[in-house]
């Protein structure tokens, strides 16, 4: 029988080559790629601001579960078609651990992508707001999840943004492991939907969320939407570049590490001798 995913050790394997790849990208490409990302989440955010509006006169639980089932859009998108998602790539601290990419390199890929990410969101959210897309129940559903954002404290911003990336690279994780389309659908939806039924904080999903409340008339300064990036990024990067990959790379990369190491000092001690 045909094998139809990757196991552990090899998805380990191939986010380190896919870690490499990233890294490589000329700078353009990555900031072009970064505002597809933005705008793919972008798009998850406003379906899901509109599905969980239309249920919320039913009961407001299935309302959440509606919106959270539809969120995932964005990160299929970013998968599937290709773009550069900074939650994403932080995963590329497997590739850093592994002595395949260098500190330099990852850190300009996630300053790019950020920015990039954060242009593609507001470029969305302008032409949300300029065309008139959310009005009426649905606009005021906008505001309220951006105010509510904003108006996090800063512990709880980074401690949401740690569970959600825990979750946003494990689906990265089993996508790569899906060898078909339809099972990095799946890899795709139910993590990124668990983390938004349960409310963690996304650092590129609020750069569309929050801004769009405030073209719509949310009461949230400039300097708390930026406080509320900042201190969610930090909560993904500790969730999604220390804590997965760390763990994974111990677990199934440092052994065969070591043992190659061990292998080219032999090979050094033998053509002294």
């Amino acid at each position: 029988m045909e094998k139809r995913f990757l196991a552990p050790k090899e998805i380990a394997n191939a986010m380190v080559n896919v870690g490499v790849g990233k890294a490589n990208l000329p700078v353009g490409s990555m900031f072009l790629l970064g505002i597809l990302a933005g705008a793919f989440i972008g798009f998850g955010g406003l379906g899901n601001t509109v599905a969980s509006q239309t249920f919320a006169n039913i009961d407001p639980g299935v309302a959440k579960l509606i919106g959270a089932a539809v969120f995932p859009v964005g990160l299929m998108l970013v998968v599937i078609c290709g773009a550069e998602l900074f939650t994403g790539n932080n995963l590329m601290t497997l590739a850093l651990m592994n002595n395949k990419i260098t500190g330099g390199q990852m850190v300009k890929n996630w300053c790019v992508v950020w920015v990039g990410n954060l242009v593609g969101s507001i470029a969305l959210a302008l032409i949300v707001f300029y065309g008139d897309i959310l009005t009426g129940d649905a606009a005021t559903k906008a505001i309220a999840i951006a105010e509510g954002k904003a108006g996090l404290d800063i512990m709880t911003m980074i401690l949401r943004g740690i569970l959600c990336n825990i979750l946003v690279v494990l689906a990265v994780w089993m996508a790569t492991s899906a060898q078909d389309i339809i099972s990095k659908i799946f890899s795709c939806w139910f993590p990124i939907m668990l983390f938004v039924l349960c409310g963690f904080e996304h650092s590129v999903a609020n750069m569309y969320f929050i801004p769009i409340g405030m073209l719509l008339g949310a009461d949230i300064s400039i300097g708390a939407c930026a406080t509320n990036l900042i201190c969610v990024t930090i909560g993904n990067l500790i969730g999604g570049a220390l804590i997965i990959p760390v763990i994974y790379y111990f677990t199934y990369l440092a052994a065969d590490k070591k043992k190659a190491s061990n292998e080219i000092g032999r090979a050094s001690c033998r053509e002294r001798v």
